[in-house]
């Protein structure tokens, strides 16, 4: 698996299609949510995004938002998605652990919290994520916001 992890300005326009595919295809398509993808967050400069490429095809994506773009005082991991095809094999456990890793050092010291869909809220807990909010309703799918307490 090679990784990546850049700012908006350093993907090409196939990696940029890819992984706005990708996200279309789990968010919109499987999770049958009619929603704005292209929120406007992805082309900021305090803003990375982690892909997991193999042999060519993009297997896994997250996206950061380092702090004072969705709270000041917290980064937001978000946007995380994985084929369907790798799944069950612990690409996603990786792709969080490249991501707690890529916040802790961009921005150490910041709190690292995210969004998480209820249904996985015990697979955020086994990194050392704490619920930190009520449950809500996001595009009709249970969510409730979790914070990173310990280093998993």
């Amino acid at each position: 698996m090679n990784w990546q992890i850049c700012p908006f300005e350093q993907l090409t326009c196939e990696q940029l299609y890819r992984l706005l595919a990708l996200r279309c295809q789990i968010f919109v398509v499987e999770q049958d949510c009619a929603y704005q993808d292209l929120d406007g967050l992805d082309m900021l400069p305090d803003v990375l995004h982690i892909m997991a490429w193999e042999q060519g095809a993009l297997q896994a994506a997250g996206r950061i938002l380092g702090p004072g773009i969705q709270t000041a005082e917290q980064v937001w991991i978000g946007r995380l998605v994985v084929v369907p095809e790798a799944r069950g094999q612990g690409l996603a456990r990786m792709l969080m652990q490249q991501a707690i890793e890529a916040a802790t050092t961009h921005w150490p010291g910041y709190p690292l919290r995210l969004s998480g869909q209820v249904y996985i809220r015990d697979f955020y807990r086994s990194l050392g994520f704490v619920p930190v909010s009520d449950e809500y309703l996001e595009d009709g799918i249970p969510h409730q916001d979790m914070e990173l307490m310990c280093s998993a």
